[in-house]
């Protein structure tokens, strides 16, 4: 039953160490903007990525210091602990013109030891 499937990709692992690649992975593209990595993960973490942009734009623009610090202290619990809070508002800010279409996937060739198909996501910053 279609209603039954569950959202995301596996990857075979269990779900903790599943969350922790992508929190690692997310992580990674905030500092770096730009990264290789497999198709299937590169999408999985485009979802996650532009959804927490979105959160982050929707933080940073909120008008009272109480609600934006809880926002913004909610989003830095997604992340490794390496990222800060203040790196969150500056790419908020960044991105505060756009909607949607945060980051995009490039596709390149297949890696040479098991010819798993490669991407490149990176960021769209104008």
């Amino acid at each position: 039953m279609k209603h039954l499937k569950k959202k995301g990709r596996k990857f075979s692992r269990l779900k903790k160490p599943r969350e922790a690649m992508l929190k690692t992975m997310l992580g990674s593209f905030i500092l770096k903007e730009k990264i290789t990595t497999t198709e299937a993960k590169a999408k999985e973490l485009k979802m996650i990525s532009d959804r927490f942009f979105g959160r982050a734009i929707k933080a940073v623009s909120q008008e009272e210091k109480k609600d934006q610090l809880s926002s913004l202290r909610f989003l830095s619990s997604q992340l490794p602990r390496n990222i800060k809070v203040d790196q969150i508002r500056k790419l908020a800010e960044k991105f505060s013109a756009k909607k949607s279409g945060f980051s995009r996937i490039i596709k390149k060739g297949a890696r040479h030891s098991d010819s798993a198909k490669m991407a490149i996501i990176e960021m769209i910053i104008d």
